[in-house]
């Protein structure tokens, strides 16, 4: 507590400027600065003896504000006021939740922290700003008051234009941006009501006030075949417009290789390299050839050689920067280089010549790496197999095949022989393996999906990713070895806590994970091997997807934990991903010199190029996911009122995410949807347990339920059980959770930026209804699918 009865030393200033002076900012801040944590209004009132002088009392107001705004002092959600205090300001990158609140990401690290969400009121999701550290919230966790924008991320924003009343609005088709974007009357731009409009920010938000836009481009009416894609391109900042210096950069490039370059390179025409790609590939970066040796095998993984043609500071490397990764959305590619180079000179198309860098090992009998050399060369790939091609000539004989690429088939049965090795190797190391389903999008005419299958793997696919991985390990140790800046694909061991609720998940179901403080990816293999056959095995192969880290591109080689190899670097894919071009750069760099001095790059460098790879990367994810989430939306319309079985895919305590097994989409079924009666969140066996009945809904259980409402708007959808009505909203409801931000609310960031590895990230909690017009299905409130790519899975294909 203060001294109330210390006088301001500058009250003859303030008398001096005003009829009826307030405490001066120097005072405040002082007395702010004394106190023992945040100080209210009233409790101010009280220390300057304001008591009943209302005149003086908004005079504290407006001045209190006045130095929020200049940054002195800060409000945190209760009210309290605190100086800013420059040791405990954190500055960072905003990530936005639907719910409303958001977090900061520190750019030193550490733990993340919490802004309501009136402090969000200010803030869009992507925003660099600094905040305060001045609490704890009601978790722990640090919270955080905002003392500065210093950046701002969306000058435009893409949603649905909604017109009620004369008010104009857009709703972001972005979930983490849960504020309105007012449109003035006079700038619609001739847009109408219901339409997708891409909007400038013409005034970012502020605590008071919302964004204020004008519409820019109208992209089209909601139902529109494609407009998925359009939508989550522009909502997510994809860049899909070549700017004019790479057009005119690739207006005068040949299809063809000259024949100057070819000069100095090693000649590989004449071995029979083959690619393997599916089938609509066009982006053919990889060919490989492999013979058999006394001692093992010799392996060439031959990738074009995009670096001879994106050259530092050029317009191509600087929209490659730019982009960092290709987008695969269903049905359409977002390519990061143009595609006289992603569809041409730089892949390998069978034929004809391409420059590459090789990534040349002699591998032994026991699947190791033994020697390898990298070197510049060109090439001819000699056959352009699909995985369907490959499988049936190794796997059913198929002699048509066969006789149709005779000229291949014996390096492609020493191919499959060494992916045999290495598999076997694979193994032997404690590499995690995860048996995922992945599934892709059949369309028909007018993009009308026809169904949705899982993705089919053999051996093809498997050859082709082990091949990649050795290759991507052999890069990884050249650059360790040369010590020279580059990146590496870094996915470091689980955290402890992780690893701690990992345990007390298993110890619920009487198994154990080896390893003590640092388990390694074999005490993770091993009790995957305990639990395989058991009813629950999927149960826990999720629990253990969930306590993996995420991976990133970074300098520092921590290596590749899911993998378990030391050193790791993507080497195999510089058409699609820029942190591959940096590793061709590196290596050709030492190859031309013969050592790292005078590479252009230093590793501060590499530290940022490599955070800016890592969260376009994340972008991209969060792009597809968004565009296929509305796909499966839009295939489940028609389909509102039928019953199908699923299995319960996440267990959260506002409910239970559904998988229907016939179309691998997820759906919400609310708590209040479940049988009448009080259902309590299990976090330790991951499980809802009714109160009354017993009865218990845990992971992968199998569950029969009626889709109840589909949301394109919210890309939610809805069940319901079907054997009866749909409960009012405060029968069976749980006492673990309610509405409104103090309720069971899962305050996380978002699986995507949090840890998790491959398929199965957590899920969220169910949003609060944002406002939103002409909803599609009938029933109540839809639930969020959330994010299900938490990070990189353990089974890297490096493709």
């Amino acid at each position: 507590m203060t001294d109330s009865n210390l006088e301001d030393p500058n009250a003859p200033r303030e008398a001096e400027k005003y009829d009826n002076p307030v405490a001066s900012r120097e005072f405040l801040l002082d007395l702010l600065a004394k106190q023992d944590g945040p100080i209210t209004l009233n409790k101010l009132i009280s220390e300057l003896g304001y008591d009943g002088d209302e005149e003086r009392i908004e005079g504290l107001r407006r001045r209190l504000r006045a130095m929020e705004r200049d940054g002195q002092a800060i409000r945190n959600r209760r009210g309290g006021y605190v100086p800013v205090t420059k040791a405990e300001l954190v500055r960072g990158r905003v990530i936005g939740h639907r719910d409303g609140f958001g977090f900061l990401v520190p750019d030193e690290g550490g733990n993340d922290v919490f802004l309501s969400p009136r402090i969000m009121r200010a803030l869009l999701h992507g925003d660099r700003a600094v905040v305060q550290v001045v609490g704890e919230d009601r978790r722990g966790r640090p919270e955080g008051a905002l003392v500065e924008v210093i950046e701002r991320a969306n000058a435009e924003v893409v949603g649905r234009l909604v017109i009620e009343a004369g008010v104009a609005f857009v709703i972001p088709d972005n979930t983490r941006m849960t504020q309105d974007v007012l449109i003035p009357m006079e700038a619609l731009g001739g847009a109408k009501d219901g339409q997708i409009v891409r909007v400038a920010l013409v005034e970012q938000p502020t605590q008071r006030h919302k964004p204020v836009g004008k519409v820019i481009e109208v992209l089209g009416d909601h139902m529109s075949p494609g407009m998925e894609i359009d939508v989550a391109i522009r909502a997510h900042g994809i860049p899909h417009e070549w700017p004019e210096p790479v057009k005119k950069h690739v207006e005068d490039m040949s299809d063809q290789v000259a024949e100057e370059d070819k000069v100095g390179r090693v000649d590989l025409r004449d071995v029979p390299l083959v690619t393997i790609d599916g089938a609509d590939s066009k982006d053919l970066d990889d060919a490989v050839f492999c013979e058999p040796t006394p001692k093992g095998f010799r392996l060439l993984v031959a990738i074009a050689d995009v670096s001879h043609y994106v050259r530092i500071g050029s317009a191509l490397d600087e929209e490659g920067f730019r982009r960092a990764t290709s987008v695969y959305f269903p049905g359409r590619v977002v390519p990061m280089l143009p595609e006289i180079l992603s569809n041409g000179l730089c892949s390998v198309n069978p034929d004809v010549d391409r420059l590459c860098l090789c990534a040349e090992m002699l591998i032994n009998s026991q699947g190791q790496i033994i020697r390898s050399r990298f070197f510049e060369g060109v090439m001819r790939s000699h056959a352009r197999l699909t995985y369907d091609n490959v499988a049936a000539m190794l796997l059913d004989n198929d002699q048509e095949e066969r006789d149709k690429h005779s000229h291949v088939i014996k390096p492609l049965e020493a191919l499959h022989s060494l992916y045999k090795v290495l598999r076997a190797e694979r193994e032997s190391r404690g590499a995690i393996d995860f048996d995922t389903i992945e599934t892709k999008i059949v369309f028909g005419e007018n993009r009308k999906i026809e169904a949705i299958v899982p993705y089919e793997r053999n051996d093809a696919h498997k050859i082709i990713e082990e091949c990649m991985i050795a290759a991507n390990v052999a890069a990884g140790r050249f650059l360790a070895r040369r010590k020279i800046p580059s990146l590496y694909r870094v996915h470091d061991r689980p955290g402890a806590e992780k690893i701690d609720d990992l345990r007390a998940s298993l110890k619920e179901k009487g198994l154990t994970l080896g390893g003590g403080d640092k388990p390694t990816p074999a005490d993770f293999n091993a009790l995957i091997a305990e639990a395989q056959g058991r009813p629950d095995f999927a149960t826990i192969q999720t629990l253990l997807l969930r306590s993996l880290q995420q991976a990133v591109y970074a300098p520092d080689n921590l290596g590749h934990f899911g993998l378990a190899h030391e050193h790791y670097a993507h080497f195999t894919s510089p058409i699609r991903r820029y942190p591959d071009l940096m590793v061709h750069r590196a290596i050709r760099h030492v190859l031309r010199t013969g050592s790292a001095e005078q590479f252009p790059y230093s590793h501060e460098e590499m530290l940022l190029i490599g955070e800016h790879c890592s969260n376009n990367e994340r972008r991209a994810d969060e792009a597809t996911r968004a565009a296929t989430d509305w796909l499966k939306c839009e295939f489940m319309l028609d389909k509102v009122g039928n019953v199908y079985e699923g299995r319960v895919a996440s267990v959260l305590g506002f409910g239970l995410f559904v998988e229907l097994k016939d179309f691998f989409v997820e759906g919400l079924l609310h708590i209040t949807a479940l049988k009448r009666d009080f259902y309590h969140f299990d976090p330790v066996s991951v499980s809802l347990k009714g109160e009354r009945s017993g009865k218990t809904y845990s992971l992968n259980d199998t569950i029969r339920v009626r889709v109840a409402r589909v949301d394109l708007d919210e890309r939610k959808i809805d069940f319901m059980l079907p054997d009866e009505e749909e409960p009012s909203d405060d029968e069976g409801a749980s006492a673990d959770e309610s509405g409104g931000d103090e309720s069971g609310s899962d305050e996380s960031r978002g699986d995507e930026e949090k840890s998790g590895s491959g398929e199965g990230g957590g899920k969220k909690r169910r949003p609060r209804r944002r406002r939103r017009r002409k909803p599609q299905g009938g029933g109540k409130e839809g639930g969020d699918k959330g994010a299900d790519q938490g990070g990189e899975s353990s089974g890297d294909s490096s493709d």
